[in-house]
């Protein structure tokens, strides 16, 4: 069965540690990997790094996870980007294996 995926870039660890939790409460999801990403206009942002959270299931459960986490980080630091792919190609999917967590 193709698994649906939720991507939500949030402001700073702290903020994707909630961000996914509240997610995973809400719907039955599982989490893939954080991903992590300092841009280089890092000084000027509100927590000088980004973190990608991935939900994983149904199309159905990846929204709720996605309302639940936007909402818990919109109520922190806030959230960079949102996207949901209902059924990422063969491709996408070996780039959602990549992150930058397994690198010094």
């Amino acid at each position: 069965m193709e698994e649906a995926v939720g991507i939500l870039e949030v402001y700073g660890l702290a903020c994707a540690f909630l961000a996914a939790d509240a997610g995973c409460k809400a719907a039955s999801v599982r989490l893939e990997p954080f991903d992590k990403n300092k841009p280089a206009n890092a000084d000027a942002l509100p927590v000088p790094l980004l973190v990608t959270v991935k939900f994983r299931g149904s199309v159905a459960d990846v929204e709720a996870a996605m309302a639940a986490g936007e909402a818990m980080a919109e109520s922190l630091t806030g959230v960079v980007q949102k996207h949901i792919i209902a059924r990422p190609t063969e491709d996408t999917e070996k780039m959602l294996k990549l992150n930058a967590f397994d690198r010094n």
